[in-house]
């Protein structure tokens, strides 16, 4: 008699068992699906800064490919073809991300940025019109200050400059541009001073220092500032001085500027021996 409610037991025991061995494999599968996540998000953060770009692009487009619909692979891959200088194919892929329902200012933004690094000034400017005004960060008004800069709009290109050098706690970059902005003018004192600010953010940028050294040599100073620099650093900021000098005028000056740049380099400098035996040719 006792048979029938064994089985029945059995029975339940078994089923219960089985939901069992299926919850557990159901948690086990989210576990998995969540330690998949977070590995791809390490590696997309690896893929965006330490490794090679072009291996980021290749990344990239091959996980897209699985994830078609996931902006976050769209603007990773965005990301990887500037970080290459690959910005002409950046562009589509930019234009892409903007399109998504999931789209934010900042990827206008990442857009227009592409765009100007592609040459397509217009299209960046009509791009930032499209981000209403509220939306203030520092890569937007870099952005807008560069726009404002190509259509020769000296004020706007200033205001904007100098809203982006406030936004950020970082503003070598934008002040070197700013002071590329007033040396393109002929405001070579106003050029000077920014490069100068420039170089108390960032010391080691040598791009402001050659700036630095032609505002110098625009106003006739041809004497290097007082800032640091290595000794192959001297040498090429001579040649800067040197053939700044020569555009101006003072061919003697430029000549002596040249053979102390030559004789300062710690290796032989092709580049400023080529230039002297020309003027002296």
């Amino acid at each position: 008699m006792r048979h029938p409610l064994f089985v029945t037991l059995c029975i339940a025991g078994a089923v219960t068992l089985s939901a069992c061995e299926q919850k557990s494999a159901s948690e086990v599968n989210r576990a998995f699906r969540d330690v998949n996540v977070v590995d791809e998000s390490n590696m997309s953060d690896i893929m965006l800064t330490v490794a090679d770009p072009n291996e980021a692009v290749t990344y990239f487009k091959r996980t897209l490919g699985d994830n078609p619909d996931r902006i976050d692979l769209q603007r990773g891959l965005g990301q990887s073809l500037i970080r290459a200088k690959r910005a002409n194919e950046a562009v589509p892929v930019w234009a892409a991300v903007v399109e998504h329902k999931d789209a934010t200012n900042e990827d206008r933004v990442e857009y227009a940025d592409a765009l100007i690094r592609a040459g397509e000034w217009q299209r960046a400017d009509k791009v930032l019109d499209t981000i209403p005004p509220t939306y203030e960060t520092f890569n937007r008004y870099r952005l807008e200050a560069m726009i404002a800069d190509s259509n020769k709009e000296w004020k706007k290109a200033d205001s904007f400059y100098e809203i982006a050098t406030g936004l950020t706690t970082k503003p070598g970059g934008v002040l070197n541009n700013w002071g590329y902005s007033k040396l393109t003018r002929g405001d070579f004192a106003g050029a000077e001073r920014l490069f100068g600010d420039a170089l108390r953010q960032d010391g080691s940028m040598f791009t402001a220092k050659n700036n630095l050294v032609l505002a110098r040599g625009a106003q006739r100073n041809y004497t290097l500032p007082v800032i640091p620099m290595s000794q192959i650093e001297r040498a090429q900021l001579l040649q800067t001085m040197g053939l700044t000098a020569v555009k101006q005028g003072d061919v003697e000056t430029g000549k002596s500027l040249l053979r102390d740049a030559i004789d300062t380099h710690p290796q032989h400098f092709e580049e400023a021996s080529r230039a002297l035996r020309a003027l002296e040719g």
